[in-house]
């Protein structure tokens, strides 16, 4: 006897096939598929509009796996944060962040990251997979029912800025975006999902090729590639330029306005010299920048800047640039579910 299969990670030509192969209609197909991808059923036996024959024959060939809550804890500020545990017992994380008229997911994309990044704690874990779709899913549904649970109301805005580089797993990134977006699946709009990247420039070409219509984060932080190569490797093979042409290509084939993700850093970034050049850059495309408080990572050398330092920042791009200039304030720093954070205890637990 065959082994069984995920029925998540077949392709609907697969599925059309064994369908055909059983003797069954082809709309079956699309009734499957909403249980899978909409309903999100556990259990083949849930399928009650199928017949009790094809419920079994599907047992008999197929299985269902979900990523399942293994732990969550909750901040001070409302923050939730999720652990996911997946099929082979990895451990992921999500969280959920209530922030006024937001309830925003934020999940990973990879079970650890191999860029190493000196300002995330996700870099310590090393890399062990990409998530497929599905996994990826399903943090999202995890957390819009924590989300009605714990403050009734539903996710606003999904964001693929937790453990992992989304562009190193682009293929099932872009896969799970379109069940996000499906009417088959969640139907959620386009323009409520962000992917961040800390800067891979040939993927965010592949990412506006692949027609998805989401938003683009850039994790810059820094747009000198001396300094950049000192807390981004990637960016040695990645370097300021490429990026600056990648973003415009992004902006051109989709029209979509890029985000400029910046941590500020005390005594690294975070000079009047660091803001000129970061406006330089800014001058390129169409932006917005969130200027964001650094989450103090293990083993890291890098420290917050100081709050006279950042308004001071701040106020610089504001008067010398005309675009907009957000600060984003740090959420869940105590329980670690703060930028950058996820994985911190985990980490040390292995």
């Amino acid at each position: 006897m065959s082994e069984k299969k995920n029925i998540r990670r077949i392709t609907n030509e697969e599925l059309d096939q064994f369908l055909s192969e059983k003797g069954e209609k082809k709309f079956r197909r699309k009734q499957i598929i909403e249980w899978l991808w909409q309903k999100h059923v556990s259990d083949f036996d849930e399928m009650t509009s199928l017949s009790l024959q094809l419920r079994t024959i599907l047992s008999e060939e197929f299985y269902i796996s979900r990523a399942k809550v293994s732990n969550t804890q909750v901040s001070k500020d409302k923050t939730i944060k999720v652990a996911f545990k997946l099929e082979e017992n990895s451990i992921v994380e999500g969280v959920l962040i209530p922030s006024g008229d937001r309830m925003t997911a934020c999940i990973s994309s990879q079970v650890g990251c191999h860029l190493g990044c000196k300002f995330c704690a996700t870099a310590g874990l090393g890399f062990r997979r990409n998530l497929f779709p599905d996994e990826i899913v399903d943090q999202v549904v995890e957390l819009d029912r924590i989300a009605k649970e714990n403050y009734q109301e539903s996710l606003s805005n999904i964001v693929y800025m937790g453990m992992g580089e989304p562009l190193m797993n682009l293929s099932n990134v872009a896969d799970s975006v379109r069940w996000l977006t499906s009417e088959q699946g969640l139907g959620i709009s386009h323009k409520r999902i962000t992917l961040s990247t800390v800067g891979l420039a040939g993927q965010i070409k592949k990412l506006a090729d692949e027609d998805l219509k989401i938003n683009l984060a850039l994790s810059l932080h820094i747009a000198n590639n001396e300094k950049r190569n000192k807390i981004a490797p990637i960016n040695r093979s990645n370097p300021i330029q490429d990026l600056i042409e990648s973003v415009k290509y992004f902006y051109e084939k989709t029209g979509i306005r890029i985000t400029i993700e910046y941590i500020l850093f005390k005594g690294f970034n975070d000079s009047l010299e660091d803001a000129s050049e970061l406006a330089a850059f800014c001058k390129h495309f169409p932006v917005k920048v969130n200027i964001i408080e650094y989450n103090p990572v293990e083993r890291s050398f890098l420290e917050r800047a100081d709050d006279e330092d950042m308004e001071r920042f701040v106020t610089f791009l504001r008067d010398k640039i005309n675009i907009i200039v957000n600060v984003r304030r740090s959420r869940g720093k105590d329980i670690d579910a703060a930028c950058g954070q996820l994985a911190n205890k985990l980490a040390d637990k292995k």
